[in-house]
């Protein structure tokens, strides 16, 4: 027996049944399908996107829509401001946003769906000349992104002195949780002594993507030669110490290489790689609010050839 689907957004309190609910189309494509419909939009042949946090839906070739559960209501807040103040400012396509509302308590975004390949099919297969040249325009595209003025988002929750005291106090707690080595943890509270005279908390912030990761980019081919194509993805969004954008491609993408570390870098606008950006750089990987080390850091068996952190920070970033 099938159940029919429901034609309202339920209201759902955590992060385990947002899951279920999401995985379970069936019981809301009517209702995304609805609500394209309700703004005279295409819904011809929709496109589940089964990845993400949110209800993500491609209307055509040209629509996405994304709906937030109240739950993170905070993200479509983010993504919503960055948008709309990112807008003609980059030399990169981003989406722009086409129609917005609210159905249930759920607020929701039509937006533009860029063309391009994801970033992750590609990445893994290219020659390395080509990675240090990506990488490159990644330093690139966050040193543009992070020319903006603020707008609205200088008002978008946590002010990031409160999120990086926040992040310092849960720190340990949450490196012991996801079983990072002891003998890592060792140098935790040296780190954290270190970090806060490291990181600054009231320098004049910028616009903080969160995740320049190959999930969150489009990648474009011309003459054999990949370049990026656009961004996606802002619902991360919070403003800060500039470095904090570092650290995505860092991981999943420089992988302790030299060529693509001093591309990144020099792309990003830092010509020298001394101890206190390695250590700076170090600590705000801990202190990342997605921080996994031992998921995220894309080194072959980087545990076993870093005896602590001094050695894993000269691991990552060499040179």
């Amino acid at each position: 027996m099938t159940s029919t689907p429901s034609q309202q957004l339920p209201d759902l309190t955590d992060a385990a049944s947002l899951r279920a609910f999401r995985s379970a189309s069936p019981q809301w494509l009517p209702i995304a399908l609805d609500i394209a419909r309700s703004h005279g939009l295409e819904n011809g042949s929709p496109h589940v996107f089964a990845t993400g946090t949110n209800l993500v839906v491609g209307l055509g070739d040209k629509l996405i829509l994304k709906i937030f559960p109240p739950l993170l209501a905070a993200q479509f807040v983010s993504e919503r401001a960055a948008l709309t103040q990112l807008k003609g400012r980059l030399h990169l396509p981003i989406p722009e946003i086409v129609a917005e509302g609210m159905r249930d308590g759920w607020p929701y975004l039509v937006i533009t769906r860029l063309a391009g390949t994801l970033g992750s099919e590609v990445w893994p297969l290219l020659p390395e000349p080509q990675k240090e040249r990506l990488l490159r325009q990644i330093g690139e595209t966050i040193a543009s992104v992070q020319r903006a003025p603020l707008g609205p988002l200088a008002h978008i929750e946590p002010r990031w002195d409160a999120f990086m005291r926040q992040q310092m106090q849960g720190c340990r707690g949450r490196h012991e949780r996801l079983g990072l080595a002891p003998k890592f943890l060792a140098g935790l509270d040296d780190l954290l002594r270190d970090a806060a005279k490291l990181i600054p908390m009231d320098a004049p912030p910028v616009i903080l993507i969160g995740e320049y990761i190959p999930e969150n980019f489009l990648l474009a081919c011309d003459d054999g030669q990949w370049s990026l194509a656009g961004l996606f993805d802002f619902g991360d969004v919070l403003t800060g110490w500039r470095d904090y954008d570092l650290l995505g491609p860092s991981a999943f993408m420089a992988a302790g290489r030299p060529g693509r570390v001093k591309s990144l870098l020099e792309g990003f606008g830092y010509t020298t790689l001394d101890f206190t950006l390695k250590r700076r750089l170090m600590a705000l990987m801990l202190l990342h609010r997605a921080s996994d080390l031992n998921n995220h850091i894309c080194i072959e068996g980087w545990q076993e050839r870093a005896a602590d952190l001094l050695e894993l920070q000269d691991l990552i970033w060499p040179g």
